[in-house]
């Protein structure tokens, strides 16, 4: 399993991802899930997969080996010139990779064996900073203020507190610490969901990661945040009205 997320903010983008994979609770290993490419001044771009191992490591492969050359291929990611046709690349790409895969096994495999969900994130000198989440079919959504986030992968746990903290004006430092609360959250309540994370803030009009790294297991700062966040729950949760069991009907005494 996976947990990743990309956030819109007015100052930007956030996104962090996990890098566990497993096939069994004796079979883990850890993958990079976030991949990025960079001109400097003129874009940047991220891409952060959840789903099938194989497919993903073939959409990515094959986005690297277009942009290596892109003077040579077609559909190169440093060439496309709006991030609406970077998702386009980015979701025919998906599709192909996953209809090939179907194609190959035969009745052997449904096309749900292969799936695999992508978020793509970044700036295009002169646009403003876009966020897509690209479905196994192919087809994408674009995120607004309206829906500020996307989450792929084991989405459940961490999708509440996202809702709750959020805000479009907060600042990056804000919104890492939110995004940690909500990964700590998810790695607490999935074991297929675990360290180290990748984390990238990209600032508009920059081009150049503002912050990149990853965090691991012991790091400081995710260990401070998971302590103040779990002593935070059991003092709101002491502070709440006690449930009286005295009455016909119980609930709050008079």
């Amino acid at each position: 399993m996976t947990y990743c997320v990309g956030m819109m903010l007015e100052r930007g983008l956030v996104c962090m991802s996990d890098t566990r994979t497993n096939s069994g609770v004796d079979n883990i290993s850890t993958f990079r899930k976030m991949n990025r490419w960079e001109v400097p001044g003129e874009r940047i771009i991220t891409v952060m997969t959840a789903g099938n191992l194989a497919t993903t490591q073939a959409v990515i492969s094959q986005l690297e080996e277009r942009n290596k050359a892109p003077s040579d291929r077609h559909n190169s990611l440093l060439e496309a010139e709006t991030m609406f046709q970077v998702a386009t690349i980015v979701g025919n790409l998906l599709h192909e990779t996953i209809a090939s895969r179907v194609e190959d096994t035969g009745q052997r495999a449904a096309a749900g064996t292969f799936s695999a969900t992508i978020i793509v994130a970044g700036q295009i000198a002169g646009m403003e900073p876009r966020l897509f989440m690209i479905y196994p079919e192919g087809n994408f959504i674009e995120a607004s203020f309206d829906t500020p986030f996307f989450q792929i992968g084991e989405t459940k746990y961490g999708r509440p507190i996202l809702l709750r903290g959020y805000e479009p004006d907060m600042s990056f430092e804000a919104a890492v610490k939110l995004l940690t609360v909500s990964f700590d959250s998810t790695l607490k309540a999935n074991l297929s969901v675990g360290l180290p994370l990748d984390l990238l803030v990209i600032e508009r009009d920059r081009f150049t990661p503002l912050h990149a790294r990853r965090i691991e297991a012991g790091d400081p700062y995710l260990q401070s945040v998971s302590d103040g966040w779990g002593e935070a729950l059991r003092q709101a949760l002491e502070a709440l009205p006690d449930y009286r069991m005295d009455g016909d009907e119980g609930g709050l005494s008079a």
